[in-house]
């Protein structure tokens, strides 16, 4: 009888992600705020209001979804800097990386950077993988300018704000022109890997 209560645990870990998965689905094909929970619950096979035993509202599956692909992102910019000398290359592969993901991601991508859903705001938990990747980023910055790649302006608030708005141009023009073209192929994406040296020639080091 011990493992009755593991099983029923088991079983709703693979409902909520199986819950998770028809919301990408359904946001993949209506839009991010063209979610329904009724049209999740009608793919799931099972009412609406149980449904609710879940999630309580359609913004508790935006959080969720919001967690999960911050993590995942997370991972991936990570993932490209390691094994790299710190500094501009490792910003550049970590930025590949990180436009990559959103390439294979794009509805959950949109959710996490363009708020494309009126009226929600992730939660604190959900928001904390965000908090980590401009940790980041700004250490990536920070270890450039150490090596003599950067000038120290870089990591003001400004430079910080005009980084993160140079890379969110060009995937916000790739998404919204070319979403179905290869990384290597797309008109903005093939820039992101030179965005480091973009920021270079604006604060170019002493």
């Amino acid at each position: 009888m011990a493992d009755i209560p593991d099983r029923r645990a088991r079983r709703r870990a693979e409902t909520l992600e199986e819950i998770l998965a028809i919301a990408l689905e359904v946001m993949a094909e209506e839009g991010v705020a063209g979610l329904s929970l009724s049209a999740v619950a009608r793919r799931l096979g099972i009412r609406p209001p149980s449904l609710y035993k879940y999630f309580p509202s359609r913004h508790a599956v935006y959080d969720a979804l919001f967690e999960r692909g911050q993590r995942a992102y997370l991972e991936a910019v990570r993932r490209g800097a390691a094994g790299r000398e710190p500094g501009l290359t490792a910003m550049a592969d970590s930025l590949e990386a990180g436009a990559r993901w959103v390439m294979a991601n794009q509805a959950l991508a949109q959710l996490l950077f363009w708020r494309p859903v009126p009226g929600f705001e992730p939660s604190a938990e959900a928001y904390a993988p965000a908090l980590a990747v401009h940790d980041h980023f700004t250490a990536l910055t920070a270890a450039a300018i150490e090596r003599g790649e950067l000038h120290p302006d870089a990591a003001s608030e400004e430079g910080q704000a005009l980084g993160s708005s140079l890379i969110a141009g060009l995937l916000s023009q790739q998404l919204a022109n070319e979403p179905g073209a290869a990384f290597e192929e797309g008109r903005f994406t093939r820039w992101v890997t030179r965005l480091p040296a973009v920021l270079a020639a604006l604060y170019p080091p002493r």
